[in-house]
């Protein structure tokens, strides 16, 4: 009877512990990627840099409406969208010397 409570409570446990359904990301090509965040949602490429040599992160944004996407590309040109939201908005960089 043991065995069967544990057994049944260590498969319950490790399927509680999986990711959401909702958390897995959506990969396309990265023209796709693009082509779909500039018709869907009117974004823009607002900057981007290297995570490492072979993660390419980019911040895309729309200014009339303030969504965003954050992409990561692969080498073989793969998108996948890390983060989506609402009410971005720019800031101005501080001079030098001017705490924020």
């Amino acid at each position: 009877m043991f065995k069967r409570l544990f057994a049944a409570s260590l498969v319950f446990g490790t399927v509680a512990l999986g990711p959401p359904a909702f958390a897995q990301a959506t990969c396309l090509p990265r023209e796709h990627m693009v082509d779909s965040l500039s018709s869907k949602f009117s974004e823009t490429l607002a900057g981007g840099g290297l995570q490492t040599e072979h993660r390419l992160i980019e911040i895309w944004r729309s200014a009339d409406s303030g969504s965003f996407t954050i992409l990561m590309t692969r080498p073989d040109g793969i998108s996948c969208v890390l983060a989506a939201g609402d009410n971005w908005h720019d800031s101005a960089p501080m001079p030098a010397g001017v705490s924020g």
